[in-house]
């Protein structure tokens, strides 16, 4: 076979006057979301197109704005949006397609529509809103009690900001003597880092919020145009959430963003975050003071009623004390006249209760001295009954060896003298022992 090839320089060449020449991929107005922003002199960027129910990514190309084009429309663009030109955003541009025998196609931006891109942010943030609203978090965060008097603060902020400056020279100043206690938690407030820096803080908080009272976040001095970064759907919905009242203090009198719907409480600067915090305290204070005037006001009035007290019973105690006296000399006498009557009658029936009780161990005594005698006839009876001379009486003998009795033939042994006692006299008589 005979194949005809040609350089891939040429063969990327025809590309590109085939582009040049058509004319629907020049100068055409296209929709899309940025990404990868770099500015370096000339701004570097891709644009991509996602599915609107799934994100995924559906189409992706690689464009540049040249520097001189770049600095009339990023001064364009912030004007318009307040916002500077970066990832992330819904745009309409203008483009030129552009191949390039080395690098490939790209896309060219000679212009940009920001009213497009602030009708997506305000759409954004209408949709936010919204959302919340449907989920019954626009209030929720108002709902967590305050403190009386809210001194241990969480700080969210950028540890070098002027704002955050601001905000701790004012509490350590404040003209009251009030004391507070800060901790700083650092976030980064502007570019692609805001809400998951902030998120991060806000989870630290979380796992050590007995330590705290209320959390304030505010974003340092300077330009306003990265407040976009705080319309975060995720991030409003943590604050609604959290267990601690919110304040935010992140930008100027006429900025607002998602956030400020869903903190307890919004306030324009850190300045004025600091100046709410103090006026809390300056109002307790004010509160206690009228307490004490109350307290000193009452305190008085007892006083006052308690001396007019004292003198009243200091002209009645010598009176009543002379009626308490002549009562008690009064039931003096009569306990006097009653005592005889009263020991006579007792005694008269103590008399009576004695003799009583005598007559009662008398008749005890018989008794018990009657039975003691039967028992002991009895027992005579029994002992004479069971006595050996009425044994012998009634012809039986007892045999006795010495002053042992016999009961046994084995006791005795051939020869062996003993003593036989009869109802009348004793006989002695010799043993014979005969073999059975």
């Amino acid at each position: 076979m005979n194949f005809q090839a040609i350089p891939l320089s040429q063969y990327n060449a025809r590309i590109k006057n085939a582009l040049n020449v058509a004319p629907d991929l020049q100068g055409q107005w296209v929709l899309a979301e940025t990404s990868d922003v770099s500015v370096r002199q000339h701004c570097y960027l891709e644009l991509v197109e996602k599915n609107a129910e799934t994100g995924e990514m559906v189409a992706k190309i690689r464009a540049v704005i040249w520097a001189g084009t770049f600095r009339h429309l990023a001064a364009q663009f912030a004007s318009v949006t307040g916002s500077t030109f970066a990832t992330g955003m819904k745009v309409m541009v203008r483009v030129n397609a552009n191949f390039h025998e080395q690098y490939g196609l790209s896309l060219v931006i000679t212009d940009i529509n920001p009213e497009f891109t602030l009708g997506d942010m305000a759409r954004q943030r209408r949709e936010i809103l919204e959302r919340l609203q449907r989920e019954d978090l626009i209030e929720r965060n108002r709902q967590v009690p305050w403190p009386e008097v809210p001194q241990r603060i969480a700080v969210i902020s950028a540890a070098g900001a002027a704002g955050y400056g601001d905000f701790m020279n004012q509490l350590a100043n404040n003209p009251y003597g009030l004391k507070y206690y800060t901790c700083l938690f650092q976030a980064m407030m502007q570019g692609v880092s805001t809400v998951p820096s902030i998120l991060d803080a806000l989870q630290r908080i979380e796992e050590r919020i007995d330590l705290f009272d209320c959390v304030v976040i505010i974003r340092g001095g300077g330009s306003t145009t990265d407040l976009n970064w705080f319309d975060n759907y995720d991030l409003a919905r943590r604050i609604a959430l959290f267990g601690l009242p919110v304040i935010v203090g992140i930008g100027h009198e006429r900025d607002v963003t998602v956030l400020d719907y869903v903190a307890a409480m919004r306030v324009k600067t850190p300045t004025a975050a600091a100046e709410w915090l103090i006026g809390r305290g300056t109002d307790e204070l004010a509160r206690l003071n009228e307490l004490q005037n109350a307290i000193v006001t009452t305190a008085s009035d007892i006083v006052a009623h308690a001396r007019e007290q004292l003198a009243y019973y200091t002209s009645f105690i010598p009176a009543a004390a002379r009626r308490i006296i002549d009562t008690s000399r009064l039931c003096l006498e009569h306990l006097k006249d009653a005592i005889p009557l009263a020991v006579n009658g007792r005694v008269t029936g103590e008399r009576t209760r004695l003799s009583h009780t005598v007559d009662m161990l008398r008749t005890a005594i018989a008794n018990q001295l009657e039975r003691q005698q039967m028992r002991l006839e009895a027992m005579t009876d029994k002992v004479s009954l069971l006595s050996p001379q009425n044994t012998l009486n009634r012809g039986y003998a007892l045999v006795s060896r010495g002053s042992q009795i016999v009961t046994d033939v084995a006791q005795l042994h051939d020869g062996d003298t003993v003593t036989i006692h009869l109802r009348d006299g004793e006989i002695n008589a010799q043993c014979l022992m005969h073999n059975s």
